[in-house]
């Protein structure tokens, strides 16, 4: 009898004897901005403010899927520069890819689609909001890289404590 790694090696890394397409792939088939606002509320007083604005920085990711192979990947990112004075500017970007998926397991599709896909697209986004500030009047803002595989970690384990401490409670109730 086959031992159940070589099946499963089988079925993962050699094509169906029909010619059928059964290795896992996955890729961004296609990025764009969904939304983007960049408001200067203050200018042109805001250029004279001798304070260093205080940065906050916003993100969130989303996964919707378009259809069976396809999802859509959103990655918003809002940014307000506060000074003492007011508002210096505010950027409010949803950056978005489409990504393709087929025959990964759905764990695989969820890490993909909450780490991978994020750290493919952020370098764009990135792009976008260094644009944005500048043609705001203002540096370039830099955004440092993030981690993305170790905050999709950070999130599992989050959740699976909760999970915990939730049947507990459970259990003692």
């Amino acid at each position: 009898m086959a031992d159940e790694a070589d099946i499963l090696t089988d079925l993962n890394m050699n094509p169906a004897p029909n010619g059928e397409d059964t290795q896992p792939v996955a890729g961004i088939i296609s990025q764009y901005v969904k939304d983007l606002s960049v408001e200067n509320p203050n200018a042109p007083a805001s250029y004279q403010w001798a304070d260093q604005p205080q940065i906050d920085l916003q993100f969130n990711i989303g996964a919707v899927p378009v259809n069976d192979e396809v999802h859509e990947v959103e990655l918003k990112i809002n940014i307000t520069a506060k000074a003492e004075q007011g508002n210096a500017y505010l950027v409010e970007l949803s950056y978005c890819g489409l990504v393709g998926m087929r025959n990964m397991p759905d764990e695989q599709v969820h890490a993909f689609l909450y780490a991978e896909a994020p750290r493919i697209l952020f370098p764009f986004a990135r792009r976008i909001i260094a644009d944005a500030t500048r043609d705001a009047g203002y540096q370039p803002l830099m955004l440092d890289p993030i981690d993305f595989n170790g905050l999709y970690i950070q999130q599992l384990q989050r959740k699976a404590e909760e999970q915990m401490a939730g049947e507990s409670a459970a259990g003692n109730a």
